[in-house]
Order: structure tokens, then C-alpha cells, then sequence
């Protein structure tokens, strides 16, 4: 009787060591989960309340809980950080719950604010976020007027960048007749290339100015990529006298080719220009009653400086007066004493150049990828396809046109993963009425 007594004794106190040791080990655990496990974390700021340093102050000690289904999943606390990480055993969508009982004094949730937050778990890991806006100002209800003005803002700088990338287009196209399919990796080699060389001035010492030296060598590299291509490829082809279809063709196996390079070097991540990488808060400008950011503002002017020098330089210099020569006739030029296969050349080296920097401006405003001279090859043929095919001034108003509509497009209903629909319906209506572009010239066929 007494060993049962005994035995009885030493399992409750065994059992009571256990929860005794095990308790802490387990709320550990919970607190500082393994960094491969899925979680949901809950970041809780007062952005009422600032530190020193204008930060928003943690809000420690707030109990969250997580359901799905209507079943509890899991529960935390916030910690000195006001962070809260919660593991999950599998994802799916889920419904994080906060107690406003254990706010701290003088901390309430906002009027628009709920107790609870929707969160679909996609990945595997810790980077699942809920968010609770607390202390935050209520912003003003955003009105037409306001959402037209910051499209419009948006069009006019994509408008200026298809100006760019259209404008390189048309001088090739209008000297040698070819629709190159590799245009957006032009565009795509200016992006990359800025990126690359943007790292390399910033670990050298130059931070402060690499992108501006990196955009200053990659508008050259695209200068010399596309006097390399004409010297290798589509030179050769022409002497041969290779079929303007054909060479289409060409360029299409000459796309996916550099693609393929551009995503086997760069992956398929996306990176951002050092001086550009979404953190830094920019100054606004005004102009014409628009809100331009700092970027924004460079793009804008840099464009307009580039586009009304090379107009210039087309309209007034002996090889801009040759270039269109051979747009209008090459035979004709060839006959008067020009050299066709160097205004070619010399086009090709412009055109890259331009569709480059077109490139380093749209990595301004959009994260560098080795597809995004893809994305936006169809708008830029739109562009000048509406304009005229082979004509400056045309390759510019269609530009500006199809710039605005892609933008303008989803103020109106266009589902923001389609806006491309808008410009090539614009296109299409267009060209049914003047089926030349808005600055073509009617041809005779046959």
C-alpha cells in the first residue's frame, strides 16, 4: 500500500515538474518560431504616438487570435516590438482577431477600423502580414477629379517613355522596312544594363550619382547593341537579299533568344535602382496642376529634351535630311551618291540608343525584369502603327495617345490586369477610319 502511495506521489510531482519546465519551453517556442515555419505576423504601431525619432510607437502586449473556418488556429502576443508571429499548419485564407481588451490605456482602434483582418496565406515562411491601422488620420474619400488627375499624371510619363522607345522604332523601321520583334529587348538591355552597372558605381564608391552614370552607359551600350546587330545580322541579311518577311521572322527567334539570355543572367526576380527602391519618400512638383514626383519629374524632362533634339537634329543635319531620304526612297538615295548601308547603320545606333533609354526611364517607374520589354512590345507597335509606320511626328502623337488611354483606361472599367485592351481598341477604331495613322501617308498598292 505504501509503494502505491509512493508511486502515486512521485507521478504528480513528476507531472508537476513537466508543466512547471514545460510551460516557458512551449510559450518560447510559440514566441520565436522556426524561420521555415508558416506564420502570419501582425506588425501593431500607434502612428498617433511618435518616438524621438518621429517613429510610430509598438503596441506590445496585444492578444491576437487566428481562425479558419470558424476554428481557432492559433494565438499570440505582441511583444516589445508590438510583432506578433503566429504559426499556422497550412495555408489557405484565415481570419486574424484582435482583443481590444488588452490595448494598452488610451489606445482605441480607429472609427474605420476593425477588430478582425482577412489574411490569405500564400507562402511558405513568416511573410504572411495582417494590418490594423491604429492612430492613423481618416484620408479623404477619393473623388474623380482626383483619380483622373493622377492618371493622367501616369499617362503622360508612359506616354513620354513609349515616345522613346517608339521613336527608336521608327527610324529603323522607316530606313530599312523591318518590323523588328526584338524592339522590347532593346528596351529590356537598357533596364538590365542600367541595373548592372548601377550596383557596380554604388559598391565603387559612388553612390550618390551611379544611376545617373549607369543610365549615362547603358543609353551607350544600346547605341553599340544596335550597331553590333546590323553589323552581324541584318546587314548581312540585306546584302543577300533576304525577304522583309523573312527577317521579321528573324527577329522574332532573335526576342525569345535574348529574352532567355536576359532571365538566365537576371532570373526572373525583380530589382529596383538603388536610389529608387520604393523606400525613400520623394518631394512632389506641380506642373499644369499635376502632382509629379522627383521621378517623375527627371523622366518628363529628360524626354522632352530627347525627343525635341532628335527631331531637331532630323529636321536640320545633313544625316538627319539622308536618314529620311532613304525612309522616302532608297533607291532614289542610293542613285543621288548616298551611302544607304551607313544611314542604315547610323539609324540603328540612334534607334538603340533611344529604345535604351527608354528603358533606363520605365526602370524608374517600374522594377527592372527580364520580360518587361515583352510586356509592353504590343503597346509600342500600337503606338506607331496608330501614328504612321515610319514617320517621326507619328510614332509621337500615337505615343501620346496610347500612353493616356493605357493609363485612363481602368478610370473607365478596364480591369488593371488588361489595360492593353484599351490602346489596341483605340488603335483598331482609328485605323478603320484612316487606315494609314493619324499622320501616314495614303499609298498606292499593286
Amino acid at each position: 500500500m505504501r509503494k502505491r502511495l509512493y508511486r502515486v506521489l512521485v507521478a504528480l510531482i513528476g507531472a508537476l515538474m513537466v508543466l512547471l519546465v514545460g510551460a516557458p519551453v512551449a510559450a518560447q517556442a510559440t514566441e520565436t518560431p522556426p524561420p521555415d515555419a508558416t506564420a502570419i505576423q501582425v506588425t501593431l504601431q500607434d502612428e498617433a504616438s511618435k518616438d524621438a525619432e518621429g517613429n510610430p510607437k509598438p503596441i506590445p502586449g496585444v492578444t491576437l487570435q487566428v481562425s479558419k473556418d470558424g476554428k481557432k488556429a492559433g494565438e499570440g502576443v505582441t511583444d516589445e516590438k508590438g510583432v506578433a508571429t503566429i504559426v499556422v499548419e497550412e495555408l489557405g485564407k484565415y481570419t486574424v482577431t484582435l482583443d481590444e481588451k488588452t490595448l494598452p490605456k488610451g489606445t482605441v482602434l480607429d472609427e474605420n477600423t476593425k477588430n478582425e483582418a482577412t489574411v490569405q496565406v500564400r507562402f511558405q515562411g513568416p511573410n504572411n502580414r495582417a494590418i490594423f491601422p491604429i492612430g492613423v488620420a481618416a484620408g479623404e474619400q477619393s473623388s474623380f477629379a482626383k483619380d483622373l488627375a493622377q492618371n493622367l499624371r501616369a499617362g503622360i510619363v508612359f506616354a513620354l517613355v513609349l515616345c522613346l522607345a517608339g521613336l527608336g522604332f521608327s527610324l529603323i523601321f522607316g530606313t530599312t522596312g523591318l518590323s523588328n520583334f526584338a524592339h522590347g529587348e532593346l528596351l529590356t538591355f537598357g533596364a538590365v544594363m542600367a541595373w548592372t552597372f548601377d550596383q557596380i558605381f554604388k559598391t565603387g564608391g559612388l553612390a550618390t550619382v551611379s544611376v545617373i552614370l549607369a543610365g549615362i552607359v547603358a543609353v551607350a551600350l544600346g547605341g553599340l547593341g544596335g550597331y553590333v546587330q546590323d553589323k552581324v545580322l541584318w546587314g548581312p541579311l540585306r546584302r543577300r537579299g533576304t525577304g522583309l518577311i523573312a527577317m521579321m521572322i528573324v527577329s522574332i527567334g532573335l526576342s525569345i533568344f535574348l529574352r532567355y539570355i536576359f532571365q538566365y543572367f537576371y532570373t526572373s526576380s525583380t530589382r529596383s535602382l538603388s536610389q529608387y527602391s520604393g523606400q525613400q519618400r520623394e518631394q512632389h512638383w506641380y506642373y499644369l496642376g499635376l502632382s509629379f514626383a522627383d521621378r517623375e519629374g527627371i523622366i518628363v524632362l529628360i524626354s522632352l529634351v530627347t525627343i525635341t533634339t532628335v527631331c531637331l537634329w532630323l529636321a536640320k543635319s545633313r544625316m538627319g535630311k539622308a536618314m529620311r531620304a532613304v525612309s522616302d526612297n532608297p533607291a532614289l538615295a542610293a542613285s543621288s551618291g548616298l551611302r544607304v548601308d551607313g544611314v542604315i547603320t547610323n539609324a540603328w545606333v540612334i534607334g538603340g540608343a533611344l529604345t535604351a533609354l527608354a528603358g533606363v526611364l520605365y526602370a524608374l517607374t517600374l522594377q527592372v525584369n527580364a520580360f518587361m520589354g515583352m510586356r509592353i512590345l504590343l503597346v509600342i507597335f500600337a503606338a506607331v502603327t496608330l501614328g504612321g509606320l515610319g514617320t517621326i511626328w507619328g510614332s509621337l502623337v500615337g505615343s501620346l495617345v496610347i500612353g493616356l488611354v493605357y493609363e485612363l483606361g481602368p478610370l473607365f472599367g478596364v480591369p488593371t490586369s488588361i489595360k492593353e485592351v484599351g490602346p489596341l481598341l483605340i488603335m483598331i477604331v482609328i485605323l478603320l477610319v484612316r487606315p494609314q495613322g493619324i499622320l501616314g501617308r495614303k499609298e498606292r498598292l499593286g
